[in-house]
């Protein structure tokens, strides 16, 4: 015989009235409140209120309360899954903490949003009564369970584990967040290797030298450090660019970016030419060279620091021309004139002055007399062409402040004169006899806080400052063409994380590309 409401509030009746030192002698009516679950819409409701109010009166009944509710969690009825699902959490006791956060994160995979909702906020509340049990219920789930289970528990963890207070996330429970992370590690796509790194990232007990360290240590196994680099394959290239990109904000005076760098001088710099973009409009040459140059600052004892400085050497000699050979009448011919790539040059010589500060006596020493005089005229040739550019952006920026400066071409200038003055205290540097690598300049893409009018003579904070990305070509300065690039990593081992937010540091943003051909010099 079906049971009613009516048989459902009696039996209550029973169990609220009874002591509760003789609850357990009323077995049978909380037999009737099980049986719900078999009843109507308004049977099922009730039932879902009802059990858990005297699950733990019963423990001879508990593996069958738990079924009866779990019953109810997946019921056609959406009202009746969302109070079965508030509802779970009350039987979180003891050795039931960690099945109940396993059936959580499986309730995870639907698409309804009220019920979603009431999912997360019912695991977070098991947080609070077990947060490593309930851990073990989702990294369970991570690494056994369905595709898009996994995909929304990690999606969880990366969203949750900062909003817990810190009574609850103790030591022990984040070294658990750790040790379990690492495991999931062993096999993920690029999507989840950046939440999961944004999981650990933000545990209190890694932020600590020795915790940074742990965490390049991840990235570094995710890299394939160890391995010869296959330029031909963007999934590779894409795995290393993403790798680099969650590994820089970990980078300090303590904590090295030494075996990035190795690697990018080893094996990425000699294909830098064949490398195969993950994105069809990304300059994958430039975004190398900067994440190269951010990573260089940060670069310890180097075991080949004379062969990697070579390869730098010789990859700036790539990107720096020679003037063109003056034709019979004494002009440059048009199809000589070289073009000035200003934006690789600031990173590839950034990173060569960071580099050589460890060997200063590398262009006096390591470098034939041949070599560095080829060198010093291209510096030269340069020089002499940078002068004219910044005169010309001095000059279009002139007496502009505030909004003015905020329009795209005005925006495009302000990186441009950033970008030279960039290249130009470096080359000074290296003018020296003997060369010299004191001056400190901030990237052009870096963001400055300051922010000041344009005076004639010298740019303003605002200018040296801004990490705006141009989307749009210099129209109104003679002698040169621009491009500017800007494209979030869409590789296949990028996954679906091309719209993430990296932070305003991060080399994803102000992508762009300065090209000049000057004539007549």
């Amino acid at each position: 015989m079906a049971v009613t409401v009516e048989d459902l509030y009696r039996n209550y009746g029973v169990l609220a009235d009874a002591k509760p030192e003789n609850l357990s002698q009323h077995k049978d009516a909380y037999q009737v409140i099980l049986d719900g679950v078999k009843g109507g819409p308004k049977e099922k409701r009730l039932a879902a209120q009802f059990i858990p109010k005297f699950f733990s009166s019963f423990p001879e009944l508990a593996d069958a309360a738990i079924n009866a509710q779990l019953d109810l969690c997946e019921d056609e009825d959406v009202s009746i899954r969302r109070q079965a699902i508030k509802e779970l959490p009350r039987f979180a006791t003891g050795e039931n903490i960690l099945r109940v956060a396993d059936i959580l994160t499986q309730l995870l995979q639907t698409d309804d949003t009220a019920e979603f909702n009431q999912v997360n906020a019912s695991l977070l509340s098991i947080f609070k009564i077990d947060a490593k049990g309930t851990l073990g219920g989702l990294f369970s789930q991570i690494l056994q369970g369905e595709d898009i289970v996994r995909e929304r528990a990690i999606k969880f963890l990366s969203t949750k584990l900062k909003t817990l207070p810190e009574d609850v996330m103790t030591k022990e429970v984040e070294e658990y967040v750790f040790a379990e992370t690492k495991k999931v590690l062993e096999d993920v796509t690029g999507e989840e290797f950046v939440l999961l790194m944004r999981v650990v990232s933000g545990l209190h007990v890694l932020q600590t030298v020795n915790g940074r360290q742990q965490l390049v240590e991840l990235v570094v196994e995710q890299a394939f450090l160890e391995q010869a680099l296959n330029p031909a394959d963007p999934d590779t290239v894409d795995r290393l660019l993403q790798c680099t990109r969650q590994a820089l904000p970990l980078f300090s005076k303590n904590v090295h970016s030494t075996r990035f760098v190795t690697y990018f001088c080893e094996h990425v710099l000699p294909n830098l030419s064949s490398l195969t973009s993950p994105v069809a409009e990304l300059d994958i040459q430039l975004e190398v060279l900067k994440l190269l140059a951010e990573m260089s600052p940060f670069c310890g004892d180097m075991e080949k620091l004379e062969a990697n400085l070579h390869m730098l050497f010789t990859k700036l000699l790539e990107y720096m021309p020679l003037p063109p050979e003056e034709v019979e009448n004494g002009e440059n011919s048009a199809s000589e004139e070289p073009k000035l790539q200003f934006s690789y040059v600031e990173c590839l010589l950034f990173s060569f002055h960071q580099l050589g500060k460890k060997l200063p006596d590398f262009l006096l020493d390591k470098v034939d007399a041949e070599r560095l005089k080829d060198f010093k005229i291209r510096l030269q040739y340069f020089a002499r062409g940078l002068q004219v550019y910044i005169r010309q952006l001095r000059v279009a920026l002139q007496g502009k402040t505030g909004d003015a400066l905020k329009t795209e071409e005005n925006k495009i200038k302000v990186v441009a004169l950033k970008i030279t003055n960039n290249i130009n205290v470096l080359i000074k540097d290296l003018f020296h006899n003997p060369p010299s690598y004191k001056s400190t300049v901030t990237l052009s893409w870096k963001p400055v806080q300051k922010t000041e009018a344009v005076a004639p003579k010298r740019p303003s904070g605002e200018e040296m400052g801004s990490g705006t990305s141009p989307q749009k070509q210099i129209s109104s300065l003679p002698r040169r063409d621009s491009r500017q690039i800007y494209n979030p990593p869409s590789g296949k081992y990028s996954a679906s994380i091309g719209n993430f937010n990296y932070g305003e540091d991060s080399p994803v943003g102000g992508r762009h590309t300065l090209w000049c051909v000057y004539r007549g010099w």
